[in-house]
């Protein structure tokens, strides 16, 4: 199949997917030969149904959902669900947009694989998942303060922990930096290996 017939199948499978959906997909286009779902948060739950048990779909494998943070927008996160049909050898990705208090329906009534991946969302965005059974951090702590992966997270986070042996157990404190930056002026011979183009490259530096 070239890759014109290929675009064309995906444009036509995304109008069928608009027309037995209606109101729940925004828009759809092929980017980068990929079908791309453009859906309403509201309508997710019914979409993810159709795009399961319809005959022409079938996606029966959810193969990723991950968070996308956009600070500027009154909604700033995109969720982004990549899924898979084994049986008809087609993949879709469907977007949503959501906001920080707007929970988005879990899917893990679909795909029990997907509890862990809104998990992660969660822990990392701080996106709601509502109908998620277990719903708590998964790669930070639980006494972790923020969700790391939004830009506006300080790359040096809020606390950091520590052993103290006086209380014999892990402490949380306040991140503290001995200084604030270092200023490296790259010609000490001290300072880094030497490589062509440096102001110390070709210097007897014995």
């Amino acid at each position: 199949m070239s890759l014109a017939e290929r675009t064309t199948r995906m444009n036509e499978l995304g109008a069928h997917i608009a027309a037995g959906c209606p109101g729940a997909v925004l828009g759809h286009s092929v980017r980068r030969g990929e079908l791309m779902i453009a859906a309403r948060r509201e309508a997710l739950l019914a979409l993810m149904v159709f795009l399961k048990s319809d005959p022409r779909c079938r996606f029966e494998q959810m193969v990723d959902l991950a968070g996308v943070d956009w600070p500027g927008r009154a909604e700033r996160f995109d969720v982004v669900y990549n899924l898979l049909s084994l049986s008809l050898n087609q993949r879709v990705r469907v977007t949503i947009a959501t906001g920080e208090d707007a929970p988005v329906d879990s899917i893990v009534d679909l795909w029990p694989a997907a509890g862990w991946f809104e998990r992660e969302a969660w822990d990392l965005y701080g996106i709601l998942f509502a109908g998620n059974p277990d719903l708590r951090r998964i790669l930070t702590d639980y006494g972790f303060q923020g969700h790391p992966l939004r830009k506006d997270f300080p790359l040096t986070g809020y606390v950091e922990l520590r052993y103290d042996e006086d209380q014999k157990r892990v402490v949380y404190e306040p991140v503290k930096l001995t200084q604030e930056f270092r200023s490296f002026d790259f010609v000490s011979p001290w300072e880094g290996m030497v490589l062509p183009g440096d102001e110390k490259a070709g210097r007897d530096l014995t």
